[in-house]
């Protein structure tokens, strides 16, 4: 079996190319999980408006389910902007910080850009689990607030 292998300046653009994606994949997610984030904050302040009226019973079960799971969601959406700092990766700024300059120029030593890219796609794949499940849970919260809502006109 013969196998190819692309010339050096195909792999160099390949994988800046790559970098740069997987980079703007991780600003798209946590632009995202913050207009959810404001969302379901909002949607908590209006749910808290009405947490002293007098409900059906009903009501407040569905009521109480869907500030559950936005309250989950919410969860899960700071996870997606919290910053991840571990350094033990060594292809990551929070590593590099740990290093004096002799030991970053020795790192830098060799090509990084593949190691990058698998440390950031990782990230990228969790941030992105994350916000698929928030968005899940808050379209059950809605789901749920409109079982609340049928239950307050019976």
């Amino acid at each position: 079996m013969t196998t190819f292998t692309a010339p050096a300046s195909t792999i160099d653009k390949n994988l800046d190319t790559a970098f740069a994606s997987v980079a703007s994949e991780i600003g798209r997610t946590d632009g995202k999980a913050s207009l959810l984030l404001a969302f379901n904050g909002a949607v908590l302040a209006g749910l808290a408006s009405v947490a002293d009226k007098d409900l059906p019973p009903v009501t407040k079960v569905f009521g109480a389910l869907a500030v559950l799971a936005l309250g989950t969601a919410a969860v899960l959406l700071l996870l997606v902007v919290r910053p991840r700092l571990r350094g033990d990766d060594r292809a990551s700024f929070p590593h590099w910080a740990r290093l004096d300059e002799d030991e970053i120029r020795s790192c830098m030593d060799g090509d990084t850009r593949a190691a990058r890219i698998r440390v950031l796609s990782t990230l990228a794949v969790r941030k992105f689990t994350h916000l698929r499940r928030a968005v899940d849970l808050s379209l059950v919260a809605l789901t749920l607030l409109l079982a609340a809502a049928g239950g307050s006109l019976i």
